[in-house]
């Protein structure tokens, strides 16, 4: 008979301490979902904005650019003139189209849809019929198409679809095409015009309109890679002394007429126009991408192109450029996020240990039990390690799921390792950290006083290397930048972190004097609770670095992520009132038509506007021959305004002032009118009157102050001058100003004003600036690192006073049994938790400030904010502190630590006493 199995002695120790205490493995497993989600969902964040940006720039580029167009020149005439014929009809291109899509290198991918081959002359040829518009007695120069799939791109307006009769050849002598109907109405053809094109046979080719068709997506490929199939154009005769204008534009012949054209002047050719594909393509394909274009146009791809069309093919993009651009604002993007990234990272890897400080600590006692009895650190380690890892792993998986669930089209990898680190920091630090801290016995109640610790060497020495540290990343920040060139410098991008963490390290060592300083002159007091709560505060464990720290460094995080959103909110106001000049601009697309002044009373009578300030602008107006101007520079922008509303207008928007007297003239003066000028047209001019030729007439002026901007106009040099007393003081431009301004009804007002009046929104332009993905995603990522630098900052708070919180709660019962009052335990309990909740938030608002103000020289927000903005207009994006990013995290930590002492007090109160003095209890 087999022996009966014994029963284990006890109980296995991981579900018996997960039995004992559920909570603290619930709330440590929460804490590591949150975080592993957050580790996880910022590279597929990043990863997802950076596709989606890229497939938006291809999607949203001209079809010139993006296309890619393979072409080819007929075959030789050595061929026989069958061989190239048969090359140029329909069945020979559509196979070689197939072909060509299947042979492009991944991951570049066709378009079919807005692919496009066939068969187009490469040089106009002159028509001659007497019905067509001659400008300038010009006769126009016409191109002749074979494009594919004409019915699938467009709907019949008039006539009928034009069609092959039999087998085209090159001696046909009459074919049919179709024009779009712009092309038809500048042209002046219809159903039934007819057109002879030269041969070099000598007898004429007829082209016979049969019908006039609408493009179904004018902007598309099909009809955007070349304009004149869509509309056609004046042209300038390069030839001609004088602007002589001609026109010129496309006829688009039936399928299958291409051999037709083969013996025309025209010089045809054959072309595959392949647009890409962006759905597939992802941030990481831009290598492979940029090398397969690069192939294309001269490498080894484009030598299997040309085996399929033939020898002298090419390939034509410009999607290169568009990579080149996208590149460039990832580059620049790129590295201000991480500095994000790092900032978060830093906060959560903090938060964790201080999470395991805690659990260490409430569990000090029973290790140290286990130690004296025999217990190996690396058998208390290793069932430390189980317990944790039990709790830990699943909730980091956990937190993987949903950020790959609500963050699709990224790579997994990057999501992995995040969630992976955080399971494998937190189940290594909390093993490790409590294990060593039993390496050697420690003696029972001996104090941790942060005012009697004294710092060891070692810890010196790290400080001092810390510091050398971010001082070189501060430097090296300020001299070049956040990226290197060839990317994020991690050491670089860690500079809010390192200031942070040796303020931090400065904090700690002064915290003892402010305590020792207020703790003398309480000690007069007759109450005891002040001088209670501060000795309370002064015995507070050395190892309180960790709170401070992480609330230092997520403070820090918060407001450098809010000074980024400030600075870019900021850039894209200046950059915006810069173009526009006020919050609406109305004027004549010319710039000299005058407006009535009842369309005035109009406009200001419309809702939300607060004033307008009507101009008169003169752009390029001629300054008079003189001696005295030490220039080259002979014109100038003049404006006459009505001096109160331009210098309320400049207050209004935040341009240099100027007083209203200024622009006055005085006595004695009537003759010269003051002039507020550009610095540079007022070195030019000097101190004496000077003639300006105006449309009204000549007019005298003189220097009477220095604007260095104005609202009215941008990049030029301009004077300004009081309307009135001009000859025609009629103004051509309003600039309103208003909160809420009502668009619709001022658009309205122009256009019932005249045609060529518009309306220009300083918030419509403002919107022009974020007109990419990868903008709204860095975004994005800065306004979640401002939600999780003030989460992290609070947490720290709520982990800082629950690992004091049994040792308070001791005291409290303790303290009543002499006497105190539940009134004097809640102020007690606040003012011991206040001194280190002020040093966090003062220090925070002091750092916070500092390390804006240091960073600020060499953090570029220009592709961040203004990436869409006119290149001609300059723009500055520079980042400012925010005063919301720093002064609400702050507050929000002294309210925490208020509240929570005050509801610890609070039930502290509720609860009897019994069980806090128990005999032999030693907390």
């Amino acid at each position: 008979m087999n022996a009966a199995k014994t029963p284990a002695a006890c109980a296995p120790w991981v579900r018996t301490r997960l039995r004992t205490a559920p909570g603290i493995s619930a709330a440590l497993a929460v804490l590591v979902f949150l975080t592993a989600f957050l580790a996880a969902a910022f590279p597929r964040s990043v990863d997802a904005y950076e596709t989606k940006a890229l497939r938006h720039d291809v999607t949203t580029a001209a079809p010139g650019q993006s296309v890619l167009e393979v072409a080819t020149p007929p075959p030789s005439l050595a061929a026989p003139r069958p061989v190239r014929e048969q090359a140029m009809r329909e069945e020979s291109l559509a196979g070689i189209d197939r072909a060509l899509v299947k042979t492009l290198p991944d991951p570049v991918r066709a378009d079919l849809p807005l692919s496009s081959y066939g068969v187009h002359t490469t040089k106009p040829v002159v028509a001659e019929e007497a019905w067509l518009p001659r400008p300038n007695a010009m006769p126009p120069q016409l191109h002749y198409a074979v494009p594919s799939a004409l019915g699938e791109h467009s709907e019949l307006a008039a006539g009928r679809w034009p069609t092959a009769r039999g087998e085209v050849t090159a001696a046909t002598g009459e074919v049919e095409a179709a024009v779009t109907e712009e092309t038809a109405r500048e042209l002046r053809m219809k159903p039934g015009s007819t057109l002879m094109v030269p041969t070099q046979g000598g007898k004429p080719l007829t082209v016979r309109v049969t019908g006039i068709v609408t493009p179904l997506h004018p902007k598309s490929g099909y009809w955007a890679v070349d304009p004149l199939y869509r509309a056609p154009s004046l042209m300038q005769d390069p030839g001609s002394p004088t602007p002589v204008l001609y026109w010129t534009g496309t006829l688009l012949l039936a399928p299958g007429t291409g051999p037709a054209l083969l013996d025309t002047m025209g010089e045809p050719e054959l072309y595959w126009r392949l647009a890409p594909d962006p759905s597939g393509l992802t941030a990481a394909d831009v290598p492979r991408l940029r090398d397969a274009v690069a192939g294309l146009e001269n490498g080894p791809a484009l030598l299997k192109l040309r085996a399929l069309v033939g020898p002298n093919a090419t390939l034509t993009t410009d999607l290169d450029a568009i990579l080149d651009a996208y590149t460039a604002m990832r580059a620049a993007i790129g590295p201000v996020v991480t500095v994000a990234a790092v900032g978060i990272g830093a906060v959560a890897a903090v938060v964790l240990l201080m999470t395991g400080a805690l659990i260490g600590a409430r569990r000090h006692h029973e290790l140290a039990l286990l130690r004296s009895r025999g217990g190996s650190l690396r058998g208390i380690g290793g069932r430390l390690l189980a317990e944790t890892a039990v709790a830990v792993v699943p909730a980091a998986a956990l937190g993987l799921l949903p950020a790959v669930l609500l963050v699709p089209e990224a790579r997994l990898l990057p999501a992995v390792t995040g969630a992976a680190a955080v399971a494998l920091l937190v189940c290594l630090v909390l093993p490790l950290r409590t294990a060593l801290h039993h390496r050697r016995p420690l003696l029972h109640g001996a104090r941790e006083d942060m005012v009697d610790a004294r710092p060891t060497r070692r810890r010196t020495v790290a400080e001092l290397t810390l510091l050398v540290l971010a001082v070189g990343a501060v430097a090296a920040l300020r001299r070049r930048g956040t990226s290197t060139g060839s990317g994020a410098d991690l050491l670089v991008s860690a500079a809010p972190v390192l200031v942070g963490l040796i303020a931090a390290l400065v904090l700690v060592r002064l915290y003892p004097l402010p305590l020792r300083l207020a703790a003398r002159p309480v000690a007069r007091l007759r109450g005891a609770v002040g001088f209670l709560s501060l000795a309370r505060a002064g015995r507070a464990s050395s190892s309180g670095t960790l709170p401070l720290l992480a609330l230092l460094i997520a403070l820090t995080t918060a407001a450098f992520g809010g000074s980024v959103l400030a600075g870019v909110a900021d850039a894209r106001d200046e950059a915006s009132l810069r173009v526009v000049g006020a919050d609406a601009r109305i004027s004549a697309e010319g710039g000299l038509s005058p407006l009535s002044e009842s369309f005035v009373r109009e406009v200001r009578a419309v809702d939300g506007v607060e004033d307008v300030a009507p101009l008169r602008i003169e752009y390029g107006t001629p300054l008079a021959a003189g001696l005295d101007v030490r220039s080259d520079t002979k014109r100038a922008t003049l404006m006459g305004v009505e001096p109160e509303s331009y210098a309320r207008l400049a207050r209004t928007t935040g341009l240099p002032a100027f007083p209203v007297s200024a622009l006055r003239s005085g006595p004695g003066q009537d003759e010269v009118l003051p002039a507020l000028v550009s610095p540079a047209l007022a070195e030019r001019l000097g101190e004496r009157p000077h003639t300006i030729r105006s449309q009204a007439g000549d007019i005298r002026v003189r220097v009477a102050g220095v604007l260095t901007r104005t609202s009215a106009v941008t990049g030029s040099e301009f004077l300004v001058v009081d309307a009135k007393e001009l000859a025609q003081p009629d103004p051509t431009t309003l600039l309103v100003t208003g909160s809420s301004l009502d668009g619709r009804r001022l658009t309205a007002a122009a256009r019932d004003e005249g045609p060529e009046y518009g309306v220009r929104l300083r918030s419509a332009e403002r919107e022009r600036f974020v007109d990419t993905p990868m903008q709204s995603g860095a975004e994005r990522i800065y306004g979640a690192a401002v939600a999780a630098g003030a989460g992290y900052a609070l947490l720290a708070v709520g982990l800082s006073l629950l690992q004091t919180a049994p040792e308070r709660t001791t005291l409290l019962a303790r303290l009543r049994t002499m006497g105190l009052t539940t009134r004097q335990g809640r102020r007690l309990l606040a003012f011991e938790a206040m001194p280190q909740a002020l040093l966090a938030a003062f220090g925070g608002l002091l750092v916070g400030w500092a390390t804006i103000a240091l960073l600020a020289p060499g953090v570029d927000l220009g592709a961040l904010a203004l990436a869409g903005g006119d290149p001609s207009t300059p723009h500055t994006a520079s980042l400012r502190a925010d005063l919301l990013s720093l002064a609400l995290p702050a507050a929000g930590v002294v309210l925490l630590a208020a509240a929570v002492a005050g509801v610890q007090a609070w039930w502290a109160s509720r609860r009897g006493s019994i069980k806090e003095l128990r005999a032999g209890d030693t907390r």
